[in-house]
């Protein structure tokens, strides 16, 4: 991919990752309905549980998640939903231009954070922004912190400014800086494919001895958490966005490969390629996203059946919901902070609007 198209992307991408009007106008009244009824519902439920601060879970990144969910919203914010989370966020912003309260998660933290504050369209947050960006560039693995184009990790970006990289940073990371209009012309968006291509099993485009061939992600070059280098859901659609955010045309082998295992594989019950249902949520999330992102109003599976993902979707994720206080959580597995209701119910009510908007 040239500097030259990745330029051009800059429009064109905000097309491709916004859902197409007939897609989601096509979705049934009713399901709409209840969709937005969840959203209020779920919001109810995070302006319940904010602490006095702004934050939610005293966590930058789940009040950054929880912001965009507010900002999202088929009805307008209160501007003091936006304010008091966007205080807490901008509160954390450090000289170097990351955004956490902690030393840990620094770049997951800012990677959201950037989304959440672009989100708001206020320009005051403009120079944050900007830091931001510049801080998620030197997260990146690269020459700088002694790494060659060589090496599995090149071009990848981790939970904070190390050499430990994996697709789901990656992704989130990738997101902030297109969504920000981080620099076009930037060697960031070409390391990172290097890396993006290293953690997909396609022996086509991955130089590495490991990669099988069914098109799906591993969390890392070379490992899965969930079996030796085997794909599986959450990363599946965590690479495809990584690949569209990075400029690779819909049409690109590399795409259409990840999308083929997202058709072999396609379920609504579990993290498909994982035996236990961690990380479901994060699944639900990455597969909102990534099939807006694809904007394809039904999915054809293999084995012939159609899919309109948007209702099965909504179906799925309103059955979740508890009815009684508006909230989801992840109730068979606590890891990865599923067991967090605030952060469950963000990233739900922000999954709801992925598929509708």
């Amino acid at each position: 991919m040239t500097h030259r198209s990745l330029g051009c992307l800059a429009s064109l991408l905000v097309a491709l990752l916004a859902v197409p009007a007939a897609a989601a106008g096509d979705l049934d009244p009713k399901l709409r309905e209840q969709a937005d009824h969840a959203v209020d519902a779920g919001l109810a439920y995070l302006r319940k549980h904010q602490a006095e601060n702004g934050s939610w879970s005293k966590s930058v990144g789940v009040t950054a998640i929880a912001l965009r969910g507010f900002v999202g919203s088929h009805t307008p914010p209160a501007e003091a939903d936006v304010a008091s989370a966007a205080g807490f966020i901008t509160k954390h912003a450090r000289k170097d231009g990351s955004i956490s309260e902690s030393k840990e998660n620094v770049a997951y933290n800012t990677a959201t954070a950037l989304v959440a504050l672009q989100a708001t369209k206020n320009k005051k947050y403009a120079d944050t922004i900007r830091k931001g960006q510049q801080y998620l560039a030197h997260a990146q693995v690269d020459e700088g912190k002694g790494h060659k184009p060589s090496d599995p990790q090149y071009g990848g970006i981790g939970y904070s400014d190390d050499d430990r990289p994996d697709l789901s940073n990656q992704y989130m990371a990738l997101e902030a800086l297109r969504t920000t209009a981080f620099d076009p012309k930037s060697p960031v968006w070409d390391k990172a494919l290097k890396f993006v291509s290293r953690c997909q099993n396609r022996s086509e485009s991955n130089d590495q001895k490991w990669a099988a061939n069914d098109g799906g992600f591993t969390y890392t070059p070379g490992y899965s958490p969930h079996g030796a280098t085997a794909s599986y859901g959450g990363m599946t659609h965590a690479g495809l966005l990584s690949l569209l955010f990075a400029g690779v045309d819909k049409n690109d082998p590399r795409v259409q490969a990840a999308y083929d295992w997202i058709r072999a594989n396609y379920t609504l019950d579990d993290n498909p390629g994982v035996k236990d249902k961690s990380g479901l949520y994060y699944y639900y999330t990455a597969f909102a996203q990534s099939m807006a992102a694809y904007g394809a109003p039904m999915v054809k599976a293999t084995d012939g059946t159609e899919h309109a993902w948007r209702e099965e979707f909504v179906r799925k994720i309103v059955s979740l919901q508890n009815k009684n206080e508006g909230s989801w959580v992840n109730s068979d597995s606590t890891r990865w902070w599923e067991g967090d209701k605030n952060l469950t119910t963000a990233r739900m009510v922000v999954a709801l609007e992925l598929a509708t908007r």
